[in-house]
């Protein structure tokens, strides 16, 4: 009995997560297009970047999120363009997102070594309920818990909604400036609040994704030169801070290369 209660709580509490805060990636410097369209463009040669996120794994029907984008520099045009596309995955398919969009980043030289790029992102989100998964605090028997001795569920009250699809635009914005040392940043997610919800919302709750906030900055020094035959040895420190709703979330640490080595050590708040 507890462990169906407890089954029943994780759904609504991962619910209300996903309704309140984007999925974010760990390495996220690993992922910058998901952080900061202006990042769109920055590398010389073209950028595919594939990223997997499989969150609470030693419990059944944790998020799991998959993304993929790519991108290139237009040097001719002083700019940058990239495509993103994410899939989210919740409770074993009971709830899933998906994002494509597309990224316009155009960099303007504001000294002799110093660079400040603007970048847009615009897209669609849809997402998908599979409402006859879910279990509610009303279908729960003293005796025989969701179903009752013939195997048959129990019936909710809880209202369905009309759609158990949405489909919106979303639109977010970013900017950077950046030398060979040095980056920071600032990039706002969902601008318009796109309206996520199956149901209507009461005019006195805010309806919608909250836009998220992030600020980010790095830098990377060089601790051993290179040459013919071997490649740099370098430290790059990092931290992110990102604000979504109520949610804040704090990423400080370090990444360095040695030759062919490569690690780092990371402290996420």
């Amino acid at each position: 009995m507890y462990k169906l209660i407890l089954i029943c709580a994780l759904g609504v509490m991962a619910t209300q997560l996903l309704q309140a805060q984007d999925p974010l990636f760990s390495q996220f410097y690993a992922a910058p297009l998901q952080i900061n369209p202006a990042f769109a463009g920055v590398t010389d040669a073209p950028r595919l970047t594939l990223n997997y996120r499989n969150q609470w794994g030693q419990i059944s029907g944790g998020y799991q999120t998959y993304a993929a984008s790519y991108e290139q520099s237009i040097q001719s045009l002083n700019s940058g363009i990239g495509l993103i596309l994410m899939a989210d995955d919740a409770m074993d398919g009971v709830y899933k997102t998906v994002r494509i969009s597309g990224v316009y980043g155009y960099e303007l030289q504001i000294t002799h070594s110093a660079f400040v790029k603007f970048g847009v992102e615009a897209g669609m989100i849809r997402n998908s309920l599979d409402w006859d998964r879910l279990q509610f605090g009303d279908q729960i028997d003293p005796r025989d818990g969701f179903e009752d001795p013939s195997g048959n569920p129990t019936p909710s009250a809880e209202q369905r909604p009309a759609s158990l699809n949405n489909s919106t635009v979303d639109i977010s914005a970013g900017l950077l400036i950046y030398n060979e040392k040095f980056y920071g940043g600032i990039s706002v997610k969902h601008l318009n609040n796109p309206d996520d919800n199956f149901f209507a919302v009461n005019e006195n709750l805010a309806a919608g994704l909250p836009m998220r906030i992030t600020l980010q900055a790095g830098a990377e020094f060089e601790v051993k030169g290179s040459n013919n035959r071997k490649s740099p040895a370098f430290i790059s420190p990092n931290v992110l801070v990102a604000k979504q709703a109520d949610f804040l979330q704090v990423n400080v640490g370090a990444y360095a290369g040695f030759g062919k080595f490569f690690g780092g050590l990371w402290y996420r708040q």
